[in-house]
């Protein structure tokens, strides 16, 4: 009975953790939504890239994965509109994550405001 009671609690305790945080992966129909875009994407881009540039895409998401999903749609999204001829080489897709790195570059400026001295060196009292 205990053990029984345990689990209960356990899982009462898992379902109120992830109502709390949005996580609704319980949901067997949104994980095979989620499944099949995944096939999906994953057909496309096995379609649009070459093996190197697969690779050295793959690379990318193990390391920024906002960039890599940034690039997979922007390659998804020529695709789509017929604006890639034939496969994308590596040194293709190089160039592609140079345009959306410059896209996405966030630029910081430091700015000084130096302040006036109340006292200052001209008005010595000898």
């Amino acid at each position: 009975m205990a053990d029984e009671e345990l689990e209960a609690l356990r899982q009462q305790r898992l379902a109120e953790l992830q109502a709390k945080h949005g996580d609704t992966s319980a949901d067997p129909s949104q994980q095979e939504a989620k499944q099949r875009e995944a096939e999906i994407r994953n057909t496309i881009l096995a379609q649009v890239l070459d093996q190197a540039a697969r690779a050295r895409l793959s690379n990318l998401a193990l390391v920024k994965p906002d960039k890599a999903k940034a690039v997979e749609n922007y390659l998804i999204q020529m695709a789509r509109f017929g604006q890639l001829a034939g496969k994308v080489s590596e040194q293709g897709l190089i160039e592609i994550l140079e345009k959306v790195s410059q896209q996405t570059e966030k630029k910081t400026t430091v700015k000084f405001n130096r302040r006036k001295v109340l006292d200052s060196d001209e008005e010595d009292d000898y």
